[in-house]
Protein backbone atom coordinates (compact mmCIF):
# COMPACT_ATOMS: atom_id res chain seq x y z
CA UNK A 1 0.00 0.00 0.00
CA UNK A 2 1.41 3.16 -0.80
CA UNK A 3 0.65 6.76 0.74
CA UNK A 4 0.78 10.09 -0.29
CA UNK A 5 0.30 13.23 1.23
CA UNK A 6 -3.60 13.76 -0.81
CA UNK A 7 -4.96 10.80 0.59
CA UNK A 8 -7.41 11.61 3.30
CA UNK A 9 -7.54 9.30 6.56
CA UNK A 10 -10.80 7.86 5.11
CA UNK A 11 -9.41 6.86 1.60
CA UNK A 12 -6.22 5.52 3.60
CA UNK A 13 -8.67 3.51 5.67
CA UNK A 14 -10.71 2.12 2.96
CA UNK A 15 -7.71 1.11 0.75
CA UNK A 16 -6.17 -0.79 4.12
CA UNK A 17 -9.62 -2.40 4.62
CA UNK A 18 -9.74 -3.55 1.01
CA UNK A 19 -6.27 -4.87 0.92
CA UNK A 20 -6.93 -6.59 4.47
CA UNK A 21 -10.03 -8.20 3.09
CA UNK A 22 -8.43 -9.42 -0.12
CA UNK A 23 -6.10 -11.09 2.04
CA UNK A 24 -8.69 -12.60 4.56
CA UNK A 25 -10.54 -14.13 1.49
CA UNK A 26 -7.52 -15.65 0.07
CA UNK A 27 -7.23 -17.42 3.29
CA UNK A 28 -10.81 -18.76 2.97
CA UNK A 29 -12.86 -16.47 4.89
CA UNK A 30 -15.92 -15.12 3.89
CA UNK A 31 -17.05 -11.64 4.12
CA UNK A 32 -20.44 -11.20 6.46
CA UNK A 33 -20.44 -7.70 6.82
CA UNK A 34 -18.24 -4.69 6.62
CA UNK A 35 -18.26 -1.41 8.86
CA UNK A 36 -20.82 -2.52 11.51
CA UNK A 37 -21.35 0.64 13.65
CA UNK A 38 -23.23 0.88 16.69
CA UNK A 39 -24.12 4.09 18.79
CA UNK A 40 -23.70 4.08 22.38
CA UNK A 41 -25.42 7.47 23.24
CA UNK A 42 -24.98 10.96 22.33
CA UNK A 43 -22.24 11.79 24.43
CA UNK A 44 -20.48 8.63 24.54
CA UNK A 45 -18.40 6.95 21.41
CA UNK A 46 -19.90 3.79 20.24
CA UNK A 47 -17.86 0.96 18.75
CA UNK A 48 -17.18 -0.03 15.02
CA UNK A 49 -16.16 -3.82 13.62
CA UNK A 50 -14.16 -3.08 10.29
CA UNK A 51 -14.65 -6.38 8.86
CA UNK A 52 -17.29 -9.49 10.21
CA UNK A 53 -15.58 -12.54 8.52
CA UNK A 54 -16.33 -16.37 8.91
CA UNK A 55 -13.49 -18.33 9.08
CA UNK A 56 -13.60 -22.18 7.67
CA UNK A 57 -14.42 -24.12 10.77
CA UNK A 58 -17.22 -21.63 11.41
CA UNK A 59 -15.64 -19.18 13.67
CA UNK A 60 -17.11 -15.65 13.27
CA UNK A 61 -13.88 -13.33 12.85
CA UNK A 62 -14.45 -9.68 14.08
CA UNK A 63 -11.15 -7.54 12.24
CA UNK A 64 -10.02 -4.78 13.44
CA UNK A 65 -7.49 -3.01 10.18
CA UNK A 66 -4.73 -0.67 11.15
CA UNK A 67 -2.81 1.13 8.26
CA UNK A 68 0.42 3.01 8.73
CA UNK A 69 3.38 4.40 6.30
CA UNK A 70 5.60 2.45 8.08
CA UNK A 71 6.34 0.43 11.09
CA UNK A 72 7.62 3.89 13.36
CA UNK A 73 6.14 4.25 16.84
CA UNK A 74 5.25 0.74 17.26
CA UNK A 75 3.37 0.23 14.17
CA UNK A 76 0.21 -0.17 13.06
CA UNK A 77 -0.57 -3.28 15.35
CA UNK A 78 0.38 -1.40 18.11
CA UNK A 79 -2.18 1.20 17.47
CA UNK A 80 -4.98 -1.07 19.10
CA UNK A 81 -5.06 -0.24 22.51
CA UNK A 82 -7.19 -1.46 25.38
CA UNK A 83 -9.72 1.72 24.84
CA UNK A 84 -10.24 0.84 21.00
CA UNK A 85 -10.20 -2.84 22.10
CA UNK A 86 -13.17 -2.25 24.19
CA UNK A 87 -15.00 -0.70 21.75
CA UNK A 88 -14.82 -3.47 19.16
CA UNK A 89 -15.93 -5.96 21.81
CA UNK A 90 -18.81 -3.39 22.10
CA UNK A 91 -19.92 -3.44 18.55
CA UNK A 92 -19.54 -7.32 18.62
CA UNK A 93 -21.50 -8.09 21.90
CA UNK A 94 -24.41 -5.73 20.19
CA UNK A 95 -23.71 -7.66 17.10
CA UNK A 96 -24.06 -10.97 18.27
CA UNK A 97 -27.38 -10.08 20.21
CA UNK A 98 -28.76 -10.23 16.71
CA UNK A 99 -27.91 -13.91 16.26
CA UNK A 100 -30.46 -16.95 17.67
CA UNK A 101 -26.93 -18.90 18.74
CA UNK A 102 -23.74 -16.79 18.19
CA UNK A 103 -21.09 -19.01 16.95
CA UNK A 104 -17.69 -19.42 18.68
CA UNK A 105 -15.77 -15.76 18.04
CA UNK A 106 -12.64 -14.59 18.01
CA UNK A 107 -10.89 -10.85 17.27
CA UNK A 108 -8.05 -10.33 14.81
CA UNK A 109 -6.28 -7.47 13.99
CA UNK A 110 -4.52 -6.83 10.17
CA UNK A 111 -1.97 -4.11 10.66
CA UNK A 112 -0.58 -2.79 7.29
CA UNK A 113 3.12 -1.11 7.87
CA UNK A 114 3.88 0.39 4.10
CA UNK A 115 3.80 -2.74 2.05
CA UNK A 116 4.02 -5.21 4.96
CA UNK A 117 0.92 -7.12 5.93
CA UNK A 118 0.30 -8.87 9.36
CA UNK A 119 -2.53 -11.29 10.14
CA UNK A 120 -2.78 -11.26 13.76
CA UNK A 121 -4.89 -13.95 14.84
CA UNK A 122 -6.74 -13.80 18.37
CA UNK A 123 -4.89 -10.47 18.97
CA UNK A 124 -7.66 -9.70 21.93
CA UNK A 125 -10.07 -11.36 23.79
CA UNK A 126 -13.67 -9.78 25.24
CA UNK A 127 -12.46 -9.86 28.61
Amino acid sequence: MVFTGRQTTKAIGDAGEALALKHLQRAGLVLVERNYRVARGPSARGGEVDLILRDQDGTLVFVEVRARSDAGHGGAAASVGSAKQRRIVLAARHYLMRLAAPPPCRFDVVALDGARIEWLRAAFDAS
